[in-house]
């Protein structure tokens, strides 16, 4: 078997989503003096390739720590969007992943991971597998993003959970981002022809996170890595998070493993 690593790089250069804090790191213990290195971390949860639990966004949600391994690890279908021209503020929605089954003959099975490749992995700044196309504004505010239909066939489609090489599993315009940046947001309408208070009501704001947490429907955001090497093809995927009781939300370790 062979595994490839579909996590990007933590440090304390790693950016954390809108609102949060990044890592701050130091040494508080030296060899010279104590015979052992030892290192202090603060951050947020919200940095370099993490998982969100059901308790990020449900009160009585789950946490971390109850999500057994069996639910962690499982068959995924990797599909590749940037493969379709989507690019700079583009929707997609289940038509997208109808049309991936069409064209692979693969089928997103009910219990199935569903990794979503957009390509803007490329993107984030601690993108270890290739920095030269580094570009943190182009990443977290530019990134593809879903329909409300695309949550909504998630659900009937009974997919067990997603993840995405973009900073977050939304529509970056139906986040805090469309707020801080109005002018982004200003090129986003041009972009999609029409407003977005249109295409994301105030009802269904972070739907991804609002409409599937419920139903225990989680994903990992900021993955990357080596995920080019299995883009279209259906493998055995495996997350591995903190073991983290009360934890909403915790950096893992993705990992694709094929035969």
């Amino acid at each position: 078997m062979k595994f490839i690593d579909l996590t990007q790089d933590f440090s304390l250069h790693t950016p954390a989503f809108a609102g949060y804090a990044g890592p701050a790191i130091r040494w508080i213990k030296r060899l010279a003096f104590d015979k052992a290195g030892g290192q202090e971390i603060t951050m947020t949860l919200h940095v370099t390739t993490h998982l969100d639990a059901p308790a990020h966004f449900l009160s009585g949600g789950k946490f971390i720590g109850d999500l057994p391994l069996d639910f962690l690890i499982g068959p995924a279908c990797v599909v590749d969007l940037e493969r379709m021209g989507l690019g700079d503020y583009d929707l997609y929605g289940p038509e997208h992943f109808e049309r991936w089954e069409k064209d692979t003959g693969l089928r997103i099975e009910r219990g199935d991971i569903l990794v979503i490749h957009t390509g803007y992995h490329r993107h984030y700044p601690e993108n270890w597998a290739d920095r030269s196309q580094v570009d943190e504004t182009k990443y977290f505010i530019r990134h593809p993003g879903p329909t409300r239909a695309f949550a909504e066939w998630v659900l009937k489609r009974g997919v067990r959970w997603i993840a995405i090489d973009a900073g977050s599993a939304d529509h970056p315009m139906n986040t805090v981002i469309r707020r801080i940046r109005a002018d982004e947001a200003e090129e986003a309408e041009k972009k999609l022809g029409r407003s977005l208070d249109e295409i994301f009501p105030k009802a269904d704001y972070q739907v991804m996170h609002t409409l599937l947490f419920p139903h225990d429907v989680i994903h990992i955001e900021n993955l990357g890595g080596h995920i080019d090497q299995v883009l279209d093809q259906k493998v055995l995927f495996g997350c591995f998070p903190w073991r983290f009781q009360g934890g909403e939300a915790s950096p893992c370790r993705a990992v694709a493993i094929i035969e």
